[in-house]
């Protein structure tokens, strides 16, 4: 399975970009948009990210008053960080721990928390993920570098139309007195997946 984390369906110059524009210029001459508000929504969506959702992991492990509120209201813990997930589906976040893994799927679509995570990587998307992280969870997470221990068992949640999910990694070992922002840099979207866990600290420099 390819985890290719830099594709992308249209560059700048490619025909379906052009199109865009197009489309894009057309509802600017017919009024029914504006250029600031293009610009405004597209700011909207570059702020979505998996950044918010590594900001709420390094509050958690640095706030367990934090953490408890994440563990019983996702979206209500992203609203007071000031993430925008107010209309957004129901947001559940599931802890890693030494005994259980997590791991997230949408085995229908690409359900996907987009307000804390940005926009779904095309293998999330892909039947293949969809099918296989079902069947065989370890050997998913092995391709991606990483298999829980024996012994730690393999939770996986399938994502609904209603319900968005997100993990909560363990802290790295060795990450002791390290403030959020650098706590945030060791979060990688695909350990919010559960497909892997967050970098160590040697591997951030």
């Amino acid at each position: 399975m390819s985890h290719d984390h830099g594709t992308v369906s249209g560059g700048a110059t490619s025909p379906l970009a052009a199109r865009v524009r197009a489309m894009e210029a057309l509802l600017v001459e017919k009024g029914v948009v504006t250029e600031a508000e293009i610009q405004d929504n597209i700011a909207y969506m570059d702020s979505r990210s998996p950044a918010n959702g590594a900001r709420l992991v390094a509050r958690a492990w640095t706030d367990e008053a934090f953490k408890a509120r994440l563990l019983v209201d996702g979206k209500a813990a992203a609203i007071e960080l000031g993430i925008d997930a107010g209309a957004s589906p129901d947001l559940v976040v599931v802890e890693n721990t030494p005994g259980v893994h997590n791991l997230i799927v949408c085995t229908l679509c690409s359900c996907y928390p987009r307000n804390v995570l940005g926009r779904p990587p095309d293998w999330y998307k892909s039947f293949e993920y969809r099918s296989r992280a079902v069947r065989e969870p370890r050997a998913v997470m092995r391709e991606f570098g990483f298999e829980p221990p024996e012994g730690t068992r393999v939770a996986v949640h399938d994502s609904t139309a209603d319900v968005r999910y997100m993990v909560l990694p363990m802290r790295p070992a060795g990450t002791e007195g390290m403030n959020e922002e650098n706590l945030a840099a060791l979060v990688t979207r695909d350990s919010l997946i559960g497909a892997c866990i967050p970098r160590v600290p040697t591997q951030t420099g």
